[in-house]
């Protein structure tokens, strides 16, 4: 830390006056003023002093007029006038003044009034002046022995400010603070002491530690964090000494306190590996993270957890835990949720996958009666896509899945009920003995499907998969009951002009027996009756939808019943019933295209709809071998390699996790003799509370790149020039929301520059936190300014700014240095990010910023193009490696990160390789990149842009 950070302690928040008082007036204040007028006066002088401005005429005025005043604001205030004002002349001796001022704070510090004495003793912390506080030592040992807590804390606290500045001023303070904390009661004074103890003399901290372990529990929460620590700390540099505090470890986990448990159950981990010791810190964590109301430590807790799993000799220890761990489902927290699913997913095996699926098979139909909660739909489709996942690696579980998971074909979410049936459609193409079980739940619910989507993949699967005579019969029978009454067109006519009545239109097509949504039986036609104002949701579902002019699911319907009528055709030999069958399915083909041309739908028919339908009417026309070859097996054959295909990249990143977890030993590694290695070589791990301190104060360290030549010299930007009279560079460190800038000033003239100011602006959704403080800078002299910069958003943004400053003697105005741009890199905030084609096609239809981008660069081949553009951008390729290996003319890939503020960014890259301009022509073709801000789309492109080309060094 320099000097220029440890001057002030207390922030204070100035206002912005128009004019500040003069000196004159401020005098008067404090000399005739009443309280009230002395009380305003001072904090003037206080927010002048913080400005920057020099007041030596009021510090007599102060001492005589103000000081001996007994007004509790009064002394408030000057405490913190003491802490700011200069105490030394400027050549470090200190003032005369000060030792009336030191007189006043001995009398403060055996004032009758407790707080008094505490706020005293509080601001002595801050003093840095041995010779102020050497006779002030007496009355401050007195106060450890005051009836007040209050006073005796701050008289600890002191204490040990005072012994780590200037230890000879009292030599004796950790034997002293020692036998204070043994006849202590209050439990922050005792927590302060201990503290203190850990810090002055580690040694005595154990002694005393050691002579109360067993009571441990019995202590409040501020002492236990504290004691957690100091075993942390000590077993971390001495392992020998584990076997000793490890058991009072164990008994912090049963704390009253959460932060303690947490804090206990993280120090358990790292110092045993024991599965009885991971055990007890992971169900530590589950019961946090159920009894926690917050979401962002639910979170943190759950983080955690997953750390323990990536360990690979503690995933079997928390496979045990996987039901515990499911308990946590019951926050209605969406985020919480999905992070429980997955490491319940990772965590499951054959010996608890049962278990999983009986819990996730409830929490279904749980979300089946809820409505009322926005994100019961995406947390009915977690489920789902768990419920398929473990079904796919335990085959023998399917059986229990999918009767539950059907009934969501008739749900209204059409994201749910769309994974449901890409599950069913994987199971029935992989589990034969599960293929009659799936028709016939199919059948059941195929007349309440309500979105386009779904009707048109159940008719797919029903198509491809029916293959005995009562099954074909049974969807050629569903088909017409969601059709209604044919033909379409004079039907609907017929409707419109009221000829059809409600009677008739009942009895037009044959009684079926069904099961109403309530569970009873009830005998109905085909057709509602009609009411005419009801017309359109009296409409059976199919005929619903070609009414909207959606005929894509006509060409659907077409290229069904040419499958059904072909598989018919091969089962049924009586000729009558084959013809039959084979009429009734061009009949409704021929009715919908009739449909289609006619006026009554909103939108026609598609040219490639009728090129379909057409199609399929000519192929069961002529019944040829061959189309029952194509239709009957092809498709299927395409399902099953799709299906094998995306089986063997899930095992590939299975198989690429697993490595990435286990611990790989070479026979040559050297072995390290724990009795034999040097303290500070035992740290194999980061010291974690130093870290985590590290990390609050934002001074994270990354690790930096293998490359030996990177180091922070490479983020070093340069400002000025070197012929400048003020020479200056800073160091970029960005840290997640906010940006530290460390400057480095130079003086390089021959003259005393003063008030030196480093001015910043910025650019962008930044905001500068702070004004950096004016320094006097020597001849040849330089300092380091820090500067902090909060980052509310993913943009590129900009810091500029200039260097003022005036030379000592000179009359003229204040001279200034303009600073070159700081350019704050987007890529600092994006990280490769995975989700499904479903998701990522949602999002592209949502988000409403698109930014295309030309593809100009010198690279000529098209996949090293790909991998530079995701190198330079931190994107993921959501493509599979299959679909781009090989080669072509071209490449189409989708690409996906997220922000670290929660930002998705997309980006679709197309591009070719024009073979005609030879073999050395550049890849060329567009990047589209859609984003929900427009910031974030834009700067993703400019990134794009000035990282397209390859550089040859």
């Amino acid at each position: 830390m320099t000097a220029a950070e440890n001057v002030c302690y207390t922030l204070i928040n100035v206002s912005s006056e128009s004019e500040p008082p003069s000196e004159v007036t401020l005098k008067a204040d404090l000399e005739k003023g009443e309280i009230k007028a002395k009380t305003e006066a001072l904090k003037k002088v206080i927010i002048m002093i913080l400005n920057g401005e020099k007041l030596p005429g009021l510090l007599m005025t102060i001492i005589r007029f103000v000081l001996p005043l007994q007004d509790h604001t009064i002394k408030k205030l000057l405490l913190i006038f003491w802490e700011i004002v200069p105490k030394t002349t400027p050549d470090g001796k200190l003032l005369q003044e000060m030792i009336l001022v030191c007189d006043a704070y001995r009398k403060d510090l055996q004032h009758p009034n407790e707080f008094i004495r505490g706020s005293t003793l509080r601001f002595l912390c801050k003093l840095k002046e041995s010779e102020l506080l050497e006779p002030l030592m007496p009355a401050i040992r007195a106060c450890l022995e005051h009836r007040h807590s209050y006073v005796r804390r701050n008289a600890v606290l002191a204490i040990y400010t005072i012994y780590r500045n200037f230890e000879q001023l009292i030599p004796d303070a950790p034997e002293l603070i020692h036998d204070f904390l043994v006849n202590e009661k209050d439990a922050s004074c005792k927590r302060n002491a201990f503290m203190m103890l850990i810090h002055a003399d580690q040694d005595r901290a154990l002694d005393y530690l050691s002579t109360c372990i067993d009571q441990v529990h019995t202590f409040g929460d501020i002492l236990q964090l504290v004691i957690v620590e100091l075993i942390y700390k000590v077993c971390h540099a001495n392992p020998s000494e584990r076997a000793r505090f490890i058991r009072c470890i164990y008994n912090l986990l049963q704390s009253s306190s959460p932060a303690v448990k947490y804090e206990a159950a993280g120090t358990l981990v790292t110092l045993s590996s024991a599965p009885t010791a991971v055990k007890a810190a992971a169900q530590c964590y589950i019961d946090l993270i159920i009894k926690e109301s917050d979401n962002n430590v639910k979170l943190i807790v759950l983080d955690r957890l997953i750390e323990l799993k990536e360990h690979p000799t503690h995933e079997r220890v928390l496979q045990d835990l996987v039901m515990d761990i499911l308990r946590v489902l019951s926050t209605p927290d969406l985020e919480v949720r999905k992070k429980t699913l997955q490491l319940a997913l990772d965590l499951v095996s054959s010996r608890n996958v049962e278990e999983l699926v009986i819990v996730l098979k409830k929490e279904v139909i749980k979300t089946n009666n809820v409505t009322e909660h926005e994100d019961t739909d995406k947390y009915r489709q977690l489920l789902v896509r768990t419920l398929h996942s473990c079904s796919v690696r335990f085959p023998d579980m399917a059986a229990n899945v999918i009767p539950v998971l059907m009934e969501f074909l008739s749900d209204t979410n059409e994201a749910a009920a769309a994974d449901v049936l890409e599950f069913v459609r994987e199971a029935i193409q992989r589990f034969d003995s599960l293929r009659p079980l799936i028709i016939e739940k199919m059948l059941e619910v195929f007349h309440a499907i309500k979105t386009v989507k779904i009707y048109r993949g159940a008719l797919w699967i029903l198509g491809e998969y029916c293959s005995t005579k009562d099954d074909i019969q049974s969807v050629m029978t569903e088909v017409r009951r969601s059709l209604g009454e044919i033909p379409i067109v004079e039907n609907e006519i017929k409707r419109d002009s009221g000829e059809v009545k409600a009677d008739d239109e009942v009895s037009a097509a044959p009684a079926q027996k069904l099961v109403t949504e309530m569970g009873t039986y009830v005998t109905q036609s085909a057709l509602s009756s009609n009411r005419p104002s009801k017309k359109e949701e009296d409409r059976p579902p199919l005929r619903g939808f070609l009414m909207d002019g959606d005929f894509y699911v006509a060409a659907s319907l077409a290229t069904t019943l040419t499958k059904v009528a072909l598989r018919y055709v091969g089962i049924v030999q009586d000729k009558k019933k084959q013809n039959s069958f084979v009429a009734e399915s061009m009949l409704i083909m021929v009715t919908v295209l009739h449909l289609g041309k006619s006026s009554l739908p909103k939108k026609p028919i598609t040219d490639d709809d009728v090129d379909r339908i057409s199609l399929c009417l000519k192929v069961l026309s002529e019944c040829s071998p061959l189309m029952n070859d194509i239709f009957n097996k092809e498709c299927r054959r395409s399902l099953s390699h799709m299906l094998t295909v995306r089986l063997e990249e899930e095992k590939l990143s299975q198989k690429k996790e697993s490595e990435k977890r286990s611990v790989t030993v070479q026979a040559d590694d050297p072995i390290s003799f724990m009795q034999l290695t040097a303290k500070n070589e035992m740290t194999s791990k980061e010291d974690q509370f130093q870290l985590s301190l590290l990390a609050a104060m934002g001074n994270t360290q990354r690790k930096e790149a293998n490359d030996p030549l990177a180091s922070k010299l490479n983020k070093v930007t340069q400002l000025t020039g070197f012929s400048d009279p003020v020479y200056a560079e800073a160091y970029v460190h960005v840290n997640q929301y906010d940006i530290v800038l460390d400057v480095l000033v130079v003086n390089q003239t021959n003259d005393t520059l003063q008030n030196c100011t480093l001015e910043l602006a910025t650019l962008g959704d930044l905001k500068l936190v702070e004004k950096p403080s004016p320094l006097t800078l020597a001849p040849h002299d330089f300092a380091n300014i820090k500067a902090n910069v909060k980052v509310a958003s993913t943009e590129n943004g900009i810091i500029f700014g200039n260097i003022v400053y005036d030379v000592s003697g000179a009359a003229s105005d204040r001279n200034c240095v303009v600073l070159s741009d700081i350019h704050i890199d987007i890529m600092d905030y994006i990280q490769p990010a995975s989700c499904t084609d479903a998701e990522f096609r949602q999002m592209w239809a949502e988000f409403e910023w698109e930014n295309k981008v030309t593809v100009n660069t010198n690279i000529t081949d098209l996949n090293e193009y790909l991998q530079h553009i995701l190198k330079s951008t931190n994107m993921k390729c959501l493509t599979p490696e299959k679909a781009l290996s090989g080669f072509c003319g071209f490449m189409a890939a989708n690409l996906y990160a997220r922000s670290i503020f929660g930002e998705d960014a997309l980006a679709n890259v197309s591009i070719e390789k024009p073979i005609h301009l030879g073999p050395d022509a550049p890849v060329n073709g567009h990047i589209r990149i859609r984003a929900k801000s427009q910031g974030m789309a834009l700067s993703l492109g400019d990134k794009i842009n000035l990282s397209q080309k390859k550089s040859n060094v």
